[in-house]
């Protein structure tokens, strides 16, 4: 990481419910150049541990506590149908913990994310903006099109749902837009930043752009 006024820049990318050994790191069959050159020239982990669910993990890699401390011990609400019920099970991330963005931007930091929420998506004060990050974009949801995401699975820009763009892919966009908001924050100013890269990929619906398709089709038979 690049060192500014003394303290590092902090990237965090997430990868939604893939297995360790799918990485090409790890002996995985697909190519995944960008984060197998990331690990050679870092650390690998030979033991590690999650949640075993998207948001469950999620909630704690955010706040550093296990999910039934902040509310998301199983899964989030579905969009629009709320569980009707407080508590460990509750679906959304609670007022009683804080996230990293929050103690990083305390500290000084430029606070950014990009991609899948998935910490609550009916209670404002669950949001991104509301809980630490001064920029964001992406999903709330638990999972989008790929490509042509919509209606209760929308994209959102800090606090207003937008529009899906031309040529949009969602891995893609969400680290064209990391990288526009990186570029802001190392031009307005000397602090360090702290971004949230969270992608859905390869979560469901696993919509493949043809060409990927077509390169690994039949892989698996």
């Amino acid at each position: 990481n690049r060192l500014t006024a003394s303290r590092p820049n902090i990237i965090i990318v997430l990868v939604d419910d893939m297995g360790y050994s799918d990485l090409g790191c790890y002996g995985g069959e697909i190519e995944t150049p960008n984060i197998d050159a990331l690990a050679a020239g870092g650390l690998r982990f030979t033991q590690f541990y999650n949640q075993g669910r998207c948001c469950p993990t999620r909630a704690s890699l955010i706040t550093g506590l296990q999910p039934h401390q902040v509310g998301i011990g199983h899964m989030t609400a579905p969009p629009g149908k709320p569980l009707g019920f407080t508590g460990p099970y509750q679906g959304y991330l609670n007022d009683n913990c804080t996230t990293l963005a929050t103690v990083l931007r305390s500290a000084g930091y430029r606070t950014l994310m990009t991609g899948k929420w998935h910490l609550g998506s009916d209670r404002k004060e669950c949001w991104p903006l509301q809980r630490g990050f001064e920029r964001y974009y992406g999903c709330l949801s638990g999972a989008i099109n790929y490509f042509e995401p919509g209606g209760d699975r929308g994209l959102t820009e800090g606090n207003e749902a937008v529009d899906v763009p031309d040529g949009f892919y969602a891995t893609d966009t969400f680290t064209e837009k990391a990288i526009d908001y990186i570029d802001e924050s190392t031009q307005s100013g000397d602090e360090p930043f702290f971004l949230y890269l969270a992608y859905n990929a390869p979560h469901w619906p696993l919509n493949a752009k043809w060409e990927d398709y077509q390169k690994y089709r039949g892989k698996y038979k």
